[in-house]
């Protein structure tokens, strides 16, 4: 057991299997371990590196491990797949972790908090019942066009009751079983909508109750919901060198392809975390179509609306959801709100 310098766990719901090296890679042992027993298991062994697969369970495995005294570690998924030799299986999984653990160069996933987890599942159920209302409502116009009732788009009409009123005016011509199951839809509508409602809310409060939220929502473009979701994902800015690693890390850099000294930009890469980064795009939207209105626009605001009249539209979003995201950064690393600078 001394001789263990990493042990690479492939992770399960009941059976985890372990793959352990010492300094010079080679294997000391490789087991299977039940749930029940992984704790007591590690707790026999001297302190070591513990790798994992960032993948379900994976953040709370790393946290409950380190207080064993092992040091834990996550690794990205397609960083360990290199490494897999033959065919797979959970003991070639398990040792294809332990070696990509040991090469130095193999990037590392930042290990969340509890409280990072909270906040990024409220999100994660608000952004299924945004969907579901979404596909309640376009069910629901459909099912009325199929019948003759076009009503216009936009939550305001479902909230304001027109779909209501247009119901009981067609009751009689609808029929008992389809002007039941159409209020059902609206209901469902409904329902969805005010969960939405409390979860924006609930939001709201965390937003307001973070100095580090609050310097995030300086900045055009960054309300509650896009300051809690870039807060959680992002924790400690120091884990990224500089704004510009950070929104790689969104996926909103331009992906290369290069060779022989000539130089080929395509478009973002899309990695990382899609849900920070479509939430980015939302706000550079909202922020692209508040500097547009500005009769005196500062620094910002002004390269984005030039670089909308030169590219277009979306692109001048996606560019300006970018450099939200290097801002960002900025704001928490230097523990500053957003100062606007005049345009030259």
């Amino acid at each position: 057991m001394k001789q263990i310098s990493i042990i690479g766990i492939d992770l399960a719901k009941h059976v985890f299997q372990l793959h352990a090296v010492d300094a010079h890679g080679h294997k000391v042992f490789s087991k299977q371990v039940r749930r029940e027993k992984l704790r007591l298991t590690l707790a026999q062994i001297p302190p070591c590196h513990v790798a994992m697969e960032a993948c379900g369970s994976a953040h709370y495995w790393a946290r409950d491990i380190g207080t064993l005294g092992h040091e834990a570690e996550l690794l990205p998924p397609q960083a360990v797949k290199p490494f897999l030799l033959g065919h797979k299986n959970d003991a070639r999984d398990a040792a294809a972790i332990a070696e990509a653990a040991a090469r130095p160069a193999t990037p590392r996933v930042t290990i969340k908090t509890e409280a990072q987890q909270s906040l990024q599942a409220v999100h994660r159920v608000r952004s299924r019942l945004v969907r579901e209302r979404t596909a309640v409502g376009n069910e629901l116009r459909g099912l009325l066009g199929e019948f003759g009732l076009i009503v216009s788009q936009g939550h305001a009409v479902i909230r304001q009751g027109v779909i209501r009123e247009r119901l009981d005016e067609q009751r009689a011509r609808l029929g008992e079983e389809l002007y039941t199951l159409l209020n059902d839809l609206l209901d469902q509508w409904l329902e969805n909508d005010a969960r939405i409602a409390r979860y924006d809310k609930r939001l709201q409060r965390l937003a307001r109750a973070s100095d580090d939220m609050q310097r995030l929502m300086s900045l055009p473009g960054i309300g509650p919901i896009n300051a809690t979701l870039l807060f959680s994902h992002l924790g400690d800015p120091a884990r990224f060198p500089n704004g510009r690693q950070f929104s790689a890390s969104l996926g909103l850099v331009p992906r290369q392809h290069s060779s022989g000294g000539r130089n080929q930009l395509m478009g973002i890469t899309k990695r990382g975390n899609g849900e920070v980064r479509k939430q980015l795009v939302h706000g550079a939207r909202a922020a692209l179509r508040q500097f547009q209105r500005q009769e005196h626009p500062d620094r910002l605001s002004r390269w984005a609306c030039s670089l909308a009249a030169r590219l277009g539209q979306r692109k001048a979003i996606v560019a300006l959801a970018n450099k939200m995201a290097r801002i960002c950064w900025s704001l928490l690393a230097h523990e500053r709100r957003y100062q606007p600078q005049e345009a030259a």
